[in-house]
């Protein structure tokens, strides 16, 4: 009886076997299986591990089936413009390549004098275009030299179309770190400065201290920018000029973004936010949880998963009013509402474990791409606060928005923008219409042989669970590294418990902080034979996976365990007894006679230096000691180690002892790592698993992309339940699923697999992304109106600060006269006379604008002397700008003494006369001597309050400026709130056209 492929069959994921036994391109030919409709039995457990017996014909069908597809993807790239355009770029590889041999002749001062070379070469006229080639030639050899890595040719292209302004989508492994090394030190040259980002601190800190050290050695300086964005925030939010910390008044030049799909499209939807403390309704939230428990779902209240939104019924808003004793729950005097809806959006959409941890008393959010905690974000408008109370938790000062800004318009700021990333093309379209940014996919330097096994469908949780289970057994037995993929906390826990029951060792990557401090040796751990990782998303994310394991990872993990416990007497504050970790069944490393030597004497020397000060050092001291020793060896040759230890042999010179120790090791490593490595590719690489289809493909590719890098085999296989969270939050119809699995087996956990059941799930995931992208295009297109209010308010904020000491009283002159503009524009018509005029209210709003400044002078003033006053032409027909007054009113302070002011009070007529923006009239010239009169006075009793004060002029200005900042900033805080209330209430609207309107 033929076994059904809708049973696991693990022969598809196993390597081809030699020439005698099966044809060698078995692995490489598409996965032969039976449809779905297939009538064999199910019933018995006995062929789970047979291969399915197959026809000679099925086997041509697939043959014919796979040809066809290499045919069209033949064509494909013949008729691809992308072909094209990187057909281009290898004339500039050719060029770099002629540059080669003699930049490789230059001494090491030669080599790094080539940077001054190239910037006089600028200042001369010489493009960036002009020197290109040779500059990336030097950045070649420099990371040969200091890094041990010369640029493979695609590496040339994927940098000349970062400097080209582009994408480059290289795939896994390809090496995007070091590309970047090309077009950052080259549009560094001009010496405005350029942002390398990357999606968190660790990688950072990482590339800066990696790559930096091509950049130092080619003379540039190098820094690490933790908050890029919300440095640019707290820039606009500082109160002098001290504080700021960006290039201003151009802080923006050229961004080349790391992972650019994950920074600009699923992170594009969270702004950065800056929250100061509002009004104190702590009190309120834990009352507000207390309701929403009461409140049933379906009978109180209604939800809607695609939007997070919540809606009380009629029988909800009673229950609630009765609850909480008031008799209106949106009563401006004492709102309800809005915390009994946030408390339900806690209860529904805010789990523990998937969107966060409870750590330290504290809820912490679990960023839901990476899987990572980030301590430093809170939800907004609120929602953070109803967390809090749904946990018991202090609630914190409940908070007003002060500043914010997208990723989106905070890239838009680079005149200059490129990205790389391994998935970017499914989105290229999104990167046009936003970024005007093309996509150009990249080479890869060696073919890409991983095995994309088809999607499975379950009608059940339960059974894909297990069928996950039995698959990660298999590979371990065969001991093919596998790594599973989760969407959540939770999922990783609930499967790591499963493998645990049944005794396979493994590894976990989510936000849990005993996992997380282990995150980088996971990563490195995870391509070595037997090893399983389960991994939240794309944890671990910008950390290659290699095969037989990372040799310096593993070289630093032996050198801590050979020295640590000389050094310090502490253990590290996670729980490592608690970490589920295969650790138990990797192959150790067997170091050879050289290392055991020097890891002796070092440990030695740990020991007594440990005795010498007197003190055990902490932990993490201890570890920064091996940290800097390994960051020595790879700076300085064995020659100048040996050199060091020799000069300092009385002061036990452990640090670069510690450093002749690592290079030893990392050869043994080196070695061992090849070695397994190659055993594991004979098995057939590593092996991934994605136990649920993501929001987008693109998130999927990223999770395939782990295995197979830089040409090694590798194969993924995808597990979905159709009680996935995907498919009911946007209410999908899976029925037709779940009938196709009861009409094969009578088992609802048994998977189908085939070309049919794919179509249907990426029809699902792409409306999926449809409608994602549709949310982003709006609040992209709504954020470019703040966009263009927020530069606006920025280059203010700018000028005021940094201004002169003269400027914030100009300012101020003319925030004065603007008023007495807008008074008298409302209330006076050029086209009417005076008479017509409504004088009375002119005075009034005038008196109340100017309180104690006009309060005598005009206290006796009527709308009857005004008007006498404004109807006598002849004695306004020459007037003296600098002491103007409109008959028989009060004559201004004569403050305008001085060129200074005397010009600034003629700038401010010539203003008014050539203000177009008012219609003209008649009585234009009447109006423009009104405005211009109460300016004056205005203006003239305020500097001549500033001059009895008899405070000193600097430190008036700096009063002013502080008043003018406070003033904007409370203005744009108070406009930010507003625009977010329109933004939500927009968004809904926008969310429910697109349901009506797909």
């Amino acid at each position: 009886m033929a076994a059904s492929p809708a049973l696991f069959n693990p022969s598809f994921l196993l390597p081809p076997k030699p020439p005698s036994e099966a044809p060698s391109s078995f692995l490489y030919s598409s996965p032969i299986s039976i449809t779905p409709f297939s009538t064999a039995s199910f019933g018995s457990s006995t062929h789970l591990f047979h291969r399915p017996r197959v026809s000679s014909g099925t086997i041509a069908r697939a043959s014919l089936k796979e040809k066809l597809g290499e045919l069209r993807d033949r064509v494909a790239d013949v008729t691809s413009l992308n072909q094209w355009v990187v057909k281009d770029y290898y004339r500039l590889v050719e060029s770099v390549n002629g540059f080669e041999p003699r930049i490789q002749k230059l001494s090491d001062e030669q080599l790094t004098a080539k940077t001054e070379e190239f910037r006089t070469r600028l200042k001369r006229g010489e493009t960036l275009a002009d020197i290109q080639a040779e500059a990336f030639a030097v950045v070649r050899e420099a990371a040969r030299r200091k890094l041990g890595m010369r640029h493979f040719d695609v590496q040339i292209i994927g940098g000349a179309v970062l400097h080209d302004g582009s994408i480059a989508e290289m795939k896994t492994g390809e090496g995007k770190t070091l590309v970047s090394t090309l077009a950052a030190y080259l549009n560094a040259l001009t010496g405005e400065g350029i942002h390398v980002v990357t999606v968190n601190d660790y990688l950072a800190q990482r590339d800066a201290e990696w790559m930096g050290r091509v950049h130092r050695f080619l003379g540039l300086s190098v820094g690490l920018i933790q908050e890029l964005g919300f440095d640019y925030l707290r820039d606009n939010l500082a109160g002098s000029d001290e504080q700021l910390v960006m290039r201003w008044p151009k802080p923006f030049h050229f961004a080349i973004v790391d992972e650019v799909d994950s920074v600009l499209i699923d992170e594009g939807r969270n702004p950065l936010l800056i929250s100061g403390e509002a009004n104190k309704d702590a009190a309120r939230y834990p009352v507000a949880a207390k309701v929403a428990e009461l409140l049933l779902r379906g009978i109180h209240y209604n939800v809607e998963l695609k939007d997070n939104s919540v809606e009380l019924t009629e029988e909800g808003i009673v229950l609630a009013e009765m609850a909480l004793e008031t008799n209106d729950l949106w009563d401006e005097n004492d709102p309800w509402a809005r915390f009994v809806l946030n408390a339900l959006k806690a209860k529904e959409f805010y789990r523990r474990d998937v969107q966060y941890i409870v750590r330290n008393g504290k809820a912490l959010i679990i960023n839901e791409l990476t899987g990572r905690v980030e301590e430093k974000r809170r939800w907004s408008e609120g929602i953070h606060q109803a967390v809090e109370a749904k946990e018991d938790l202090q609630i914190q000062a409940d908070t007003i928005v002060v500043a914010q800004i997208t990723y989106q318009s905070l890239f838009k700021l680079y005149p200059k923008l490129s990205g790389m990333t391994g998935t970017a093309k499914t989105e290229e379209k999104e990167f046009l219409k936003m970024f005007q940014v093309p996509v150009i996919v990249v080479p890869t330097n060696l073919p890409n042989i991983r095995k994309d096994l088809p999607i499975q469908a379950f009608a059940t949780a339960r059974g894909k669970w297990d069928h996950a289970r039995r698959e990660v057994e298999y590979m371990f037995e065969q001991g093919r590294p596998v790594l599973v993929g989760t969407t959540s906390v939770e999922n990783s826990e609930y499967l790591s418990d499963l493998l645990k029951e049944w005794k396979i060792p493994h590894n976990v990557l989510n936000a849990r902080p005993k996992y997380a401090a282990r995150e980088a040796e996971i990563v490195a751990q995870a391509g070595r034979k037997h090893a399983i990782t389960i991994s939240t998303n794309m944890a671990g994310r910008g950390t290659d996976i290699i095969l037989g394991g990372n040799p310096k990872m593993l070289a630093k993990e032996v050198l801590e365990d050979s020295l640590l416990s000389y050094l310090t007497q502490e253990r590290p504050a996670t729980e490592i007894d608690d970490i589920r970790s295969s650790d138990k069944v990797l192959s150790k490393i067997r170091v050879g006679a050289t290392s055991l030597a020097l890891l002796a004497k070092t440990s030695l020397m740990a020991k007594y230096v440990g005795k010498s000060e007197g003190k055990s050092l902490t932990y993490e001291d201890a570890k920064s000691v091996i940290s800097k020793s390994v960051e020595m060896s790879q700076s300085l040759g064995v020659e100048e180690l040996q050199k060091l230890v020799d000069e300092e042999s009385e002061m036990y010179p452990l640090e670069p002892t510690i450093a002749l120790a690592y290079l030893s090791v990392l050869k043994d490593c080196e070695a061992h790592c090849f070695n397994e490595g190659c055993e594991v590719k004979r098995l057939g690489g590593l092996h991934v698993i994605g136990t649920s289809l993501h929001e987008s493909r693109r998130i999927d590719n990223q999770l395939r992309g782990r295995a197979g890098r830089q040409g090694d085999p590798g194969s993924t296989r995808f597990m979905v339940s159709l009680q996935d969270e995907m498919f009911q939050k946007f209410n999908f119809d899976t029925e037709w699923a779940v009938n196709l699995i009861s009409k094969i087996t009578d088992d609802e956990d048994i998977p189908i697999e085939g070309d049919f059941i794919v179509r249907q799930l990426l029809g699902l995931q792409i409306n999926v992304e449809k409608y994602y992208f549709s949310i982003r295009k709006s609040l992209v297109e709504f954020d470019e109106v703040l966009e263009v209010q927020r530069k606006h308010v920025y280059d203010l904020r700018q000028v005021i600060l940094t201004g002169d000491s003269e400027s914030c009283s100009q300012h101020i002159f003319q925030y004065m006269q603007a008023i007495v503009d807008d008074i008298v524009f409302h209330n006076a018509d050029p086209q009417k006379h005076p008479r017509n005029w409504n004088l009375g209210l002119i005075l009034k709003e005038y008196i109340n604008i100017g309180g104690n400044l006009l309060d005598d002078a005009f206290a006796g003033i009527t709308e009857e002397a005004l008007l006498e006053s404004l109807t006598k032409p002849e004695e306004s027909s020459s007037i003296d700008i600098n002491s103007f007054c409109l008959p028989n009113m009060p004559k201004p302070p004569n403050s305008f003494r001085g060129i200074r002011k005397k010009c600034s009070s003629l700038k401010r007529w010539l203003c008014i006369c050539s203000d177009d923006s008012y219609k003209n009239g008649r009585y234009r010239t009447t109006t423009n001597l009104l405005r211009k009169y109460l300016g004056d006075f205005l203006i003239a009793s305020y500097c001549s309050v500033i001059e009895e004060s008899g405070y000193d002029d600097t430190y008036i200005r700096e009063i002013e400026r502080a008043v003018l900042l406070k003033t904007v900033d409370c203005f744009w805080r108070d406009h930010l709130i507003n625009m977010n209330r329109l933004s939500s209430a927009v968004l809904s609207i926008i969310q429910g056209l697109v349901e009506i309107f797909p």
